[in-house]
C-alpha cells in the first residue's frame, strides 16, 4: 500500500446553517477541516496509507478532531501536541450572486506557533511515497514556514516525492513577509505542483496572457495553461509534473470545473464538470489534489491520473464538509458516465 505523509493545520470550521448570512445565524455547524488533513481524508478514503502531520493543544477539541480523523482512516501518530488553541474559520455559503466569506479566528494556534524540530520527520516520512504540504502552512509564520521546509529537505534526502498546492490566501501572510518571499524556496524542493491562476499570479508573477476568471462566463480555453505550467517547470527545475484547476464562475452556485496536467511536453486535459447546483465548493481543490496523487500512485498514464482528480473533485462539490468523503468506485463511475445522479439500489 502506498503511504502519502501531508503536514498543516486543520481547524474547527463553524458555518452558517444553510445560506444564512453571519448577521442572521444563531447557531453554527461545527466540522473540522484544513487543506492538508482534506486530502489526507480523501486518500484514506482511496485505501492510501494516509498521515497525517500537525500540531494541535491538549483539550477536548483537538481529541475531538484528532478522534474524527482516526475514524476516516487517517493516521495520527505523528501529531505533535503543544500551545493552547485550535484555529477556527468562520463560513457563510454564498448564493447566486453573493459570494461565500471566511472569516479567520486562527492567530496564534498550536501550529502557528511550531518550530522545526518538533517533528521526527526521519521518523515520520520512514517509508513514504509522498510527502503533501500547502502554501497556507508556511503563510501562518515563520516557525511554520521553517517547519515546512524542514521537513521539504528531509523528503529530499530521503527520496521521498514532493507535492504542494500553492493555495494563495491573502488574508494569513501577515508576519511581516509575502508570499513572494517565502513561496519560492519551498517549491523549488517540490516533484509536482498545484495551483491556479491567482495562486501562480500572486506568488510568482505567472499568468495566462489575457485570462479572468470572474469574466469566463463558466468557458475556459485549457490550452492557455500550458504557458503557466512550462514558466512554473522553467522557475523550478526539480519539478516533472504541474496541475491546475480550472474553475469557470458562473455564479455562487454553478461552476463549471476541469483541469490540466502537464509534464513538460505533453498537456493532459481532462473532462470539463458543468455543475449547477453546488452543495459545498469549500475544500474542492484539496479533494482535487487527493485525487490526482492517487491516480498518479494508481494509474499508468497522466490522463487517467487528471481525469481522477477532476472527477473526485466534481463529486466533492455535492458534499457538506470539507472533507471528500466519496469512494473509488464513485469517482470511477462518474468517469465512466455515471453523473445521472439516479438511486442506487
Amino acid at each position: 500500500m502506498a503511504k502519502v505523509v501531508t503536514f498543516g493545520e486543520v481547524m474547527l470550521r463553524l458555518s452558517t446553517p444553510g445560506y444564512l448570512r453571519f448577521a442572521q445565524a444563531r447557531q453554527f455547524d461545527a466540522t473540522f477541516g484544513g487543506g492538508e488533513a482534506n486530502v489526507a481524508v480523501s486518500l484514506a478514503n482511496y485505501g492510501v496509507d494516509a498521515c497525517f502531520v500537525t500540531r494541535l493543544p491538549k483539550n477536548d477539541i483537538a481529541e475531538m478532531c484528532v478522534a474524527e480523523l482516526r475514524g476516516l482512516g487517517v493516521h495520527t501518530d505523528g501529531i505533535v501536541y503543544g500551545g493552547d488553541r485550535v484555529g477556527i474559520y468562520y463560513l457563510e455559503t454564498g448564493a447566486v450572486a453573493r459570494g461565500s466569506k471566511v472569516v479567520y479566528d486562527r492567530a496564534n494556534s498550536a501550529i502557528a506557533e511550531i518550530k522545526p524540530g518538533m517533528v521526527d520527520w526521519h521518523k515520520v516520512l520512514q517509508g513514504a511515497d509522498w510527502f503533501h504540504w500547502t502554501g497556507i502552512t508556511p503563510a501562518l509564520s515563520q516557525g511554520a514556514a521553517d517547519a515546512c521546509l524542514e521537513a521539504i529537505k528531509v523528503a529530499g534526502e530521503m527520496g521521498v516525492k514532493v507535492s504542494c498546492d500553492l493555495n494563495y490566501r491573502k488574508k494569513l501572510w501577515k508576519y511581516g513577509k509575502t508570499a513572494s518571499e517565502v513561496m519560492p524556496e519551498l517549491v523549488a524542493g517540490c516533484d509536482l505542483v498545484l495551483g491556479n491562476e491567482e495562486d501562480a499570479e500572486k506568488e510568482f508573477g505567472i499568468k495566462p496572457e489575457g485570462f479572468d476568471a470572474e469574466r469566463t462566463g463558466g468557458e475556459i480555453d485549457q490550452s492557455r495553461f500550458e504557458s503557466v505550467c512550462s514558466q512554473l517547470m522553467k522557475m523550478f527545475p526539480r519539478c516533472k509534473k504541474v496541475a491546475v484547476t480550472l474553475r469557470g464562475s458562473i455564479n455562487a452556485n454553478h461552476n463549471t470545473w476541469g483541469g490540466v496536467l502537464y509534464d513538460g511536453k505533453t498537456l493532459w486535459q481532462s473532462r470539463r464538470y458543468d455543475i449547477t447546483h453546488i452543495v459545498d465548493r469549500v475544500g474542492g481543490g484539496d479533494s482535487f489534489m487527493g485525487g490526482l496523487l492517487y491516480g498518479l500512485l494508481t494509474y499508468d498514464t497522466d490522463q487517467q491520473a487528471i481525469e481522477f482528480a477532476a472527477a473526485a473533485s466534481a463529486l466533492k462539490h455535492t458534499i457538506i464538509g470539507d472533507y471528500n468523503r466519496v469512494s473509488v468506485a464513485e469517482v470511477e463511475g462518474l468517469i465512466k458516465g455515471g453523473g445521472s445522479g439516479r438511486v442506487s439500489r
